[in-house]
């Protein structure tokens, strides 16, 4: 979702706000924005999917910031991305099998990033220099 669509994603999915949920969302929130890290912490110390503290997040009117691959949220329109993150041959092969028409999933990023050992801004860094667009965020942001 971006910021044009805050609120629409969560209708177009059926979403009800769940209070108990929500609140812990705005208390981890701060001036209108939940941190991609946080809503992952929220997801598994909540045992939901992260998609779900997506959907309340957009209820709630969040904005998701500071995505861990380097996407969105890292300042007006910018993404955070290493120029110099060293791209393997090992990893090219496994970002270039796991892509399927120049598209690869956050969800396959962050295990990749996990099996190889990199940061998530490195892999995303990665898949940018590879030309290979991130989709499918597993909050449902993109």
């Amino acid at each position: 979702m971006g910021h044009q669509d805050n609120g629409r994603y969560a209708k177009k999915t059926g979403g009800q706000l769940n209070q108990a949920l929500a609140q812990t969302i705005l208390q981890a929130s701060s001036n209108g924005k939940l941190t991609c890290a946080s809503a992952h912490r929220l997801a598994k110390a909540q045992n939901c999917l992260p998609k779900e503290i997506g959907i309340q997040a957009d209820l709630l009117k969040l904005r998701i910031s500071q995505c861990q691959l380097g996407l969105f949220g890292h300042g007006k329109g910018k993404k955070k991305f290493n120029p110099d993150t060293n791209i393997t041959p090992e990893l090219k092969d496994r970002i270039l099998d796991a892509q399927r028409n120049g598209i690869i999933d956050c969800k396959a990023c962050w295990e990749l990033a996990k099996e190889f050992k990199i940061s998530r801004i490195n892999m995303g860094s990665a898949c940018e220099q590879l030309e290979i667009r991130i989709k499918s965020c597993q909050l449902g942001i993109l």
